[in-house]
């Protein structure tokens, strides 16, 4: 007679999500609780700046002149996708497919556009897991910005996979979909490393 099988552990819930000290971000993926710190400077330098660079001429109504307007930018929303929770760094939805925002604690109508923020505690969970989640979600566009390395990378989804459209380094200057009508100006975006 051979040994029972070791039970799986139970699917987490939403309230074990609940229960996470407020000082750490929690997802739940595929089942399981993930928790982290909550970003570093260089991290949250990122997305204070990369929110703001998108969301002045892309967030709200497009005014004829040179603000595209168009979407809703939001930093760090929760979303609810099938049975998974997932707190990006920064999220967009058009404004045709979502006129407007519902006064909610999360989403659960996937974004058009997904940017994370990689950090040395979320960079493996960010390239699995959580892109696997927003391809089967229909998410149309994934940035992956690292601010040790200074790089963008830009995806789209073509036939629920992620195509690598480019990466651009350092004090570049780059036009990126969705959001290429504007140019974006990397360097404003990094916490220089301390000199030697």
């Amino acid at each position: 007679m051979g040994t029972p099988a070791m039970k799986p552990p139970p699917a987490a819930r939403y309230e074990d999500l609940l229960e996470v000290p407020d000082h750490r971000v929690a997802e739940i993926l595929d089942g399981t609780l993930y928790t982290h710190p909550r970003p570093a400077a260089r991290h949250a330098r990122v997305g204070s700046r990369l929110g703001m660079d998108l969301g002045g001429p892309y967030d709200g109504e497009p005014d004829g002149t040179d603000r595209p307007g168009g979407w809703w930018i939001l930093d760090e929303p929760e979303l609810h996708l099938a049975d998974d929770i997932l707190v990006p760094d920064l999220a967009g939805w058009r404004r045709d497919r979502m006129p407007v925002i519902p006064d909610v604690a999360y989403f659960t109508l996937a974004p058009d556009w997904v940017c994370e923020v990689l950090s040395p505690s979320t960079a493996r969970l960010d390239r699995t897991l959580k892109m696997q989640i927003y391809a089967r979600e229909g998410v149309r566009y994934l940035w992956m910005v690292d601010p040790l390395a200074q790089t963008l990378e830009s995806y789209q989804l073509e036939v629920e996979r992620w195509l690598l459209l480019r990466t651009w380094g350092a004090a570049e200057r780059a036009r990126v979909v969705p959001f290429d009508g504007i140019e974006l100006e990397l360097s404003r975006w990094w916490i220089a490393p301390p000199n030697p």
